[in-house]
């Protein structure tokens, strides 16, 4: 693993990366924009891809994402497709694409192969929730964009993020309990079990999912919660709902460790757990608050 700072490197530092993959400043700047020829009406289907294609600087080229393209604020701005398990074909090659970039997983399935089986270049972006799996999707989507360079830039940036992260976090003297709540109402909790991106983070960020005996994400009860006993509940937020008290209330909660020490962590839930450009940086935050990373 290569040794890097905590900070998120500079420009200077990336181009230095650059030149020694074999990428020169000058070809950086070249690739501000497409090539001759490049989609310019792009349909972007996943949190994760949007964020990308922001990075990468052509934002200007989308004209539609889903529902879950939250990030960076302005994309919630643009024609909307819905949910990217909910799509209508239909609905998508409506606005005319050139180019239609989607997650893996987008569905449902009949309308993926509507979609796949149209003149529309279809780009299935891969899902892995890992570091290496963030590079991959950057790779994917600069490829389908036409602009490499930048997407080496970022990945440059983006992998030395992570693994600043990971080095710190190596550092830590304890490995805390994690429970992970996706959703609390009516007192029913949705917790993340193994195999899933929740469970991926909490690794990264140096703690353990109390959960992992089941695979997933799945509805528990006060029993279970108590059984598990958590040294932290960390728990995803929505637009203006904050499910700090709702956990507070929750029955069994005070016999647990998080309970009684009140440790409960809030975290954007798109961002952490949609392994896209900032996910390194959520996961710091993340390790920071459950003891994790000192520095």
């Amino acid at each position: 693993m290569i040794a890097s700072r905590l900070r998120r490197p500079s420009r200077g530092a990336v181009l230095a990366v650059l030149t020694l993959v074999g990428l020169s400043p000058t070809s950086f700047a070249a690739d501000t924009s497409a090539a001759a020829g490049a989609p310019s009406r792009i349909v972007s289907i996943g949190g994760s891809v949007t964020e990308i294609v922001y990075a990468l600087g052509q934002q200007k080229r989308l004209v539609a994402v889903d529902t879950t393209s939250i990030h960076p604020r302005e994309a919630s701005e643009l024609p909307n497709v819905g949910y990217m398990r909910q799509l209508a074909a239909e609905g998508v090659l409506a606005l005319d694409p050139d180019l239609i970039l989607a997650i893996e997983g987008s569905g449902p399935p009949p309308a993926v192969q509507v979609l796949k089986a149209s003149a529309v270049p279809f780009t299935e972006v891969p899902e892995s929730h890992s570091a290496e799996g963030v590079l991959e999707k950057i790779t994917v989507v600069g490829k389908a964009l036409g602009v490499p360079a930048r997407a080496d830039a970022l990945k440059a940036e983006v992998s030395a993020d992570f693994e600043a992260t990971a080095k710190a976090v190596a550092k830590a003297k304890t490995k805390p309990g994690v429970l992970f709540l996706l959703s609390v109402g009516s007192g029913r909790m949705l917790a993340a079990g193994s195999h899933s991106a929740a469970d991926a983070v909490i690794d990264l960020a140096g703690g353990h999912n109390v959960l992992a005996s089941f695979d997933g994400y799945k509805p528990v009860n006060a029993e279970a919660l108590v059984a598990a006993s958590p040294d932290y509940i960390v728990a995803m937020t929505r637009p203006g709902v904050d499910p700090s008290d709702d956990i507070r209330a929750l029955p069994g909660i005070e016999l647990t460790p998080a309970g009684k020490n009140d440790r409960i962590v809030t975290v954007d839930g798109q961002t952490l757990l949609g392994f896209g450009p900032h996910t390194a940086a959520a996961i710091r935050e993340l390790a920071r608050r459950i003891g994790t990373l000192t520095e």
